[in-house]
């Protein structure tokens, strides 16, 4: 399978990072996976992990970290975010062929990376296979069922039917939780320009003028799976 291209980040690293910066500005989704999941001296995976923005927070308590990405300069700018942490590594790969072996990983985490939903088993199943038994697979994604942030990604995603996404991952054995997530921004500039890289450029005037300060309240979807400790059928 083609790698599929994320125009915002591969097009506009530079925006993106800020935009990286205003998410979730009380880490209430890191708060969450560590309740659930948690990384302590354990081998986490990230897959499409862009710059490599999540990675340094990974490294605090994981015992090995690899980033995986598959456009070559955010490889580049992923190794150079994190050249001073000895416990991470930044491997160019794909979500339905990950550069790891069997039974190596204890978290396989993908945020926003666009991969997982209908008609994308083979990267789940690529994620099962490198998780040691009792591991989980945590695909984290913007949830379009919350407005306003979701009546904007529907206005430019008129095809996608976040229910359906959502009935994909409880059929594929997923649990499903909601985390409700404050963005904010320096300056209106900022915001501004965050809105024009995820948007078409008559949503982005829309939720531009919808938004009067620099702060957005977005949800997100974070489904886990995990993989089975006895037999598997």
């Amino acid at each position: 399978m083609a790698t599929i291209p994320s125009p915002n980040i591969w097009h506009w690293p530079d925006l993106y990072e800020v935009e990286n910066r205003a998410q979730d500005r009380d880490g209430a989704v890191f708060a969450h996976l560590r309740s659930a999941i948690g990384w302590r001296s354990r081998t986490v995976v990230d897959v499409g992990c862009g710059a490599g923005y999540h990675l340094p927070e990974f490294a605090r308590d994981a015992a090995h970290v690899v980033g995986v990405e598959p456009h070559s300069p955010l490889v580049a700018a992923a190794r150079a975010r994190t050249a001073g942490l000895a416990n991470v590594e930044v491997r160019d790969g794909a979500a339905e062929s990950l550069p790891l072996p069997d039974a190596s990983a204890d978290i396989v985490h993908a945020r926003t990376a666009y991969f997982f939903g209908p008609g994308c088993g083979a990267g789940i199943r690529e994620a099962m296979r490198v998780l040691r038994p009792g591991g989980a697979l945590v695909v984290v994604d913007l949830d379009a069922t919350a407005h306003p942030y979701g009546r904007w990604m529907r206005a430019d995603l008129r095809q996608y039917d976040p229910v359906a996404v959502e009935r994909f991952f409880v059929a594929q054995g997923f649990d499903l939780a909601r985390v409700d997530t404050r963005w904010e921004f320096a300056d209106r500039e900022e915001l501004v320009g965050v809105l024009g890289i995820e948007f078409t450029a008559r949503t982005a005037a829309r939720a531009a003028a919808q938004t009067p300060g620099l702060a957005l309240d977005v949800r997100y979807r974070v489904h886990v799976r995990r993989r089975p400790v006895g037999l598997e059928w």
